[in-house]
């Protein structure tokens, strides 16, 4: 593997005597999109800061295509940061905003109009050029946010919680954005997100973090597939836990569990599979979410089970309240874990 464009190494973090960051290693590759997902208060923000340079590690150190960054300021980086809550100068139109960054610099009038209206075409909002962050939506004022970020070339772009703060429609809209524009440009990207599904769609890979630590790193298929632990299957997407048994005749305790997909119905008549009953059924649109109570003596009736179904075999099966049905596991899908991983352990 080559070299990592950007590497986090050993870094520590403490406040007092409160640890925000435990050994955390993260070697990023140049223009990969990474996301750092987690609950709030596990220290993804934090990282993000230091990488920036707004914080100092208590331990480690930062390196950018070899360079070591550790102590140097914000200043010296050579990066762009977009924050959840914009942070535009009110005063100033989306052309003056981002044209900001560049008039300290060196370069001529016309170079810095060229940069902005390029990097102001690139988030589709030259027409906007002369309007006031009051006169723009929250997802219009985010992409002015992303113009100023990208118009000086940074070695790499941080993003933090960039969307969080827009209605779904315009969220869905602008992460495609993002993406577009990340692969287009090449950038090497780090995000802090909480939300699953924007890791899930736009990440190269996911970092999970949990109590100031990473817990798993790996492609969006990896962590959702193959989770290492209960609290990551639990954390992206949801997660049936069905028991505990033993694995490969070593006594060893494990915790069983498998995604709501992938549970197969069948016709109560049928002998497949165990017998439940319906308690609930809920309209996704996409599909329906039914939430099964297996039957006593099946092994599973001390847990509801969430599976998600289709339209069509939903009708066809007739799941209503009440309905009886018969549920199968496939072993192919089903996901273990140590018992003491179970999620708050």
């Amino acid at each position: 593997m080559t070299q990592a464009y950007l590497s986090i190494q050993g870094v520590n973090k403490t406040f007092g005597s409160f640890s925000a960051l435990n050994n955390i290693h993260i070697d990023i590759q140049k223009n990969e999109f990474i996301c750092l997902l987690g609950p709030s208060g596990c220290g993804k923000t934090t990282l993000l800061r230091i990488i920036a340079g707004l914080e100092k590690p208590t331990q480690g150190r930062i390196t950018v295509d070899g360079k070591d960054i550790t102590h140097l300021p914000p200043a010296k980086r050579n990066f762009g940061m977009v924050f959840q809550s914009y942070a535009l100068f009110p005063n100033l139109t989306a052309y003056q905003n981002v044209a900001y960054g560049l008039q300290g610099k060196k370069f001529k009038k016309k170079e810095i109009d060229e940069k902005v209206k390029e990097v102001l075409n690139l988030v589709d909002l030259l027409h906007l050029h002369d309007r006031y962050p009051a006169q723009m939506s929250g997802g219009q004022q985010q992409r002015v946010a992303l113009a100023r970020a990208i118009v000086l070339s940074p070695d790499f772009l941080l993003l933090d919680e960039p969307l969080s703060a827009l209605d779904a429609k315009v969220r869905v809209k602008l992460r495609e954005q993002i993406c577009e524009l990340q692969d287009k440009l090449g950038i090497t990207t780090v995000m802090v997100t909480h939300d699953q599904e924007e890791a899930l769609t736009m990440a190269d890979r996911i970092v999970v973090m949990k109590n100031s630590e990473v817990v798993q790193m790996g492609t969006p298929e990896q962590v959702y597939e193959e989770p290492n632990s209960a609290f990551v299957a639990d954390f992206i997407g949801s997660i049936n836990f069905l028991e505990n048994g033993e694995q490969g005749g070593l006594s060893q305790r494990r915790s069983l569990a498998i995604r709501p997909e992938h549970i197969r119905l069948s016709a109560p008549g049928s002998n497949k599979g165990v017998k439940a009953v319906v308690k609930h059924v809920e309209f996704r649109g996409a599909f329906y979410r039914v939430t099964l109570q297996p039957a006593t003596g099946t092994g599973y009736q001390h847990v509801l089970l969430t599976v998600d179904v289709s339209s069509q075999a939903t009708h066809q099966l007739k799941l209503v309240k009440h309905a009886e049905v018969s549920v199968e596991f496939p072993q192919e899908k089903m996901i273990t874990f140590p018992a003491d991983s179970m999620v708050g352990a």
